[in-house]
């Protein structure tokens, strides 16, 4: 069996996504990849206490105490280099990336964001999506560049939109696909099977979910 990638998940928030793709390898013999640390920028967040009880080690960092987003981001990647890290999942991550960190790893940052983008980018996307009356909500993998949820397209997910759909109702679905597809694309990207042609993605042989 090849050595597992070494990845990092940045999280800001509860860390349901960082738990879901942590867990997939963990439970499988066969997985291509293992969560080597979590990086987190909000020292109360849930996430810590996820990572702790599933063994990760936590990266906890408070971006203000730097003089520039550049610097934190610095540090952080010096911190990557020396865990070995290959390539970077944000699930939750409430930061612009700068070129600091992608240039450190260019075209290995990938980013989950529940809405069927390019439509309702940036916070609250579902709650944009109810007020917009889309009809579909659903859920992007992209890879990160210097925009905001702007990166190439990996894999998308749609949902229908109930006519009483709620925040409250819709989420908790678009957050049930989240969990079954962000493991698979972070699966195929440690197997080496997504190819990046300008904006165009393609996964060779397709997401397995098993």
């Amino acid at each position: 069996m090849a050595q597992r990638k070494r990845i990092a998940v940045f999280a800001s928030g509860s860390g349901s996504n960082f738990e879901a793709v942590a867990t997939a390898a963990a439970g499988d013999a066969d997985s291509p990849y293992e969560v080597a640390l979590l990086v987190c920028d909000k020292p109360g967040a849930r996430a810590i206490e996820r990572a702790e009880r599933l063994g990760v080690p936590v990266l906890a960092v408070r971006p203000k105490q730097y003089d520039s987003r550049e610097a934190y981001e610095a540090d952080v990647v010096r911190e990557l280099r020396e865990r070995g890290i290959d390539f970077v999942v944000l699930a939750g991550y409430m930061r612009l990336i700068t070129a600091t960190l992608l240039d450190a790893f260019p075209n290995r940052i990938l980013n989950i964001h529940p809405s069927l983008l390019p439509a309702f980018p940036g916070l609250h996307a579902v709650e944009q999506a109810l007020a917009y009356g889309a009809k579909v909500a659903g859920v992007t993998v992209h890879y990160v560049d210097g925009g905001m949820d702007s990166g190439a397209i990996i894999a998308q997910e749609a949902i229908p939109v109930r006519s009483d759909d709620t925040p409250e109702t819709l989420f908790p679905r678009v957050q049930a696909i989240e969990h079954r597809l962000y493991p698979a694309v972070v699966r195929a990207f440690a197997e080496n099977r997504i190819r990046l042609d300008g904006r165009r993605v393609t996964i060779e042989g397709g997401l397995r979910f098993d």
